[in-house]
């Protein structure tokens, strides 16, 4: 398994380049210039100059790239143009927040997509199957952030259950923190638990017709039994890369969402960066959703070989 994980890290290692070759030269292309925006008022050449020699504006490309990818490979992602904090620490500032609305988020999903599935896979035809796959249409057919406002309405506005909008630390209030992400995480579970249950449903009528299912049932074993034991576990492969998948986008921000209910997250950083010209952060965090979909995707390839025993033996 350790050499299988070794393999799997080794062959990350080309797609990080390139993610930061590219990242790098797309910044490139963008219109503007960051420095303008920096100066202010004082456009004089001297501090226009000033500034392009600080931040090595004034390299030539390639050394721009070598200098910041040399920053990287010794834990520092830059400093940021518009706040001159560190990167590093803007993305430690950040990223916890979209990680726990990430997690709430998918708990959600799993506990109401995944069962959904199951049931309508073997519920195939009846009002059960239909009912199901019309919540998961309107599901991903609703756009989150009008969903997000009309739970706003009637959970904010109307019921004075939940508050708006705002965000408070989990260790500082778990209770309210709790309160504040409960409605965003409900609008981003709700779209994932759709897609989620189509691709249960789709995955569990595959596997209920196979061989190994007949012959489980005429054995006479329980349906549970089949349901649970036999179809599901063979069906949980293709779930689990769409949930990895799934998890990966919402590390990389959910940005609508955080907008509407003003969370302060991942997403907001990043559309704040690319609207500011600031590269070192765009750059930086470009990378850091990178890493973590590489990492999910090994925690992946690991689960496919704990659910599928045949793996065992390639891994």
């Amino acid at each position: 398994m350790l050499s299988f994980i070794g393999r799997r890290l080794l062959l990350a290692i080309p797609t990080l380049v390139l993610v930061s070759v590219f990242t790098f030269s797309l910044q490139k292309l963008l219109p503007g210039d960051p420095v303008l925006t920096l100066a202010g008022e004082e456009r004089s050449p001297e501090v226009l100059a000033m500034l392009r020699h600080k931040y090595h504006l004034d390299d030539p490309a390639p050394v721009q790239y070598l200098h910041w990818i040399g920053g990287v490979l010794h834990g520092d992602l830059g400093v940021s143009l518009k706040t001159d904090q560190p990167v590093v620490q803007m993305i430690g500032q950040k990223l916890p927040i979209t990680i726990e609305l990430a997690l709430l988020a998918m708990a959600i999903a799993l506990l109401l997509g995944i069962p959904a599935g199951v049931l309508a896979a073997t519920r195939k035809g009846t009002a059960v199957d239909l009912g199901a796959n019309v919540l998961a249409l309107s599901g991903i057919s609703v756009p989150p952030f009008w969903l997000g406002v009309l739970m706003i309405l009637l959970f904010a506005v109307k019921l004075h259950w939940l508050p708006a909008s705002g965000f408070a630390p989990l260790l500082e209030d778990p209770v309210q923190n709790l309160r504040t992400m409960l409605m965003p995480s409900l609008v981003i579970g709700a779209a994932l638990s759709a897609s989620l249950m189509r691709h249960t449903r789709g995955a569990m009528l595959a596997v209920l017709r196979a061989d190994y299912i007949r012959t489980a049932r005429a054995k006479g074993l329980l349906a549970p039994s089949v349901v649970l034991k036999h179809a599901f576990r063979n069906a949980l492969v293709p779930i689990v890369t769409l949930t990895t998948l799934l998890f990966g986008e919402l590390i990389g921000g959910a940005v609508l969402t955080e907008q509407v209910f003003t969370i302060p997250g991942f997403g907001k950083m990043i559309v704040d960066a690319v609207f500011t010209r600031d590269y070192a952060v765009v750059q930086g965090v470009v990378l850091c959703v990178a890493c973590a979909f590489v990492l999910l995707n090994l925690l992946a390839d690991v689960l496919y070989v704990v659910i599928n025993p045949r793996l065992r033996v390639g891994a």
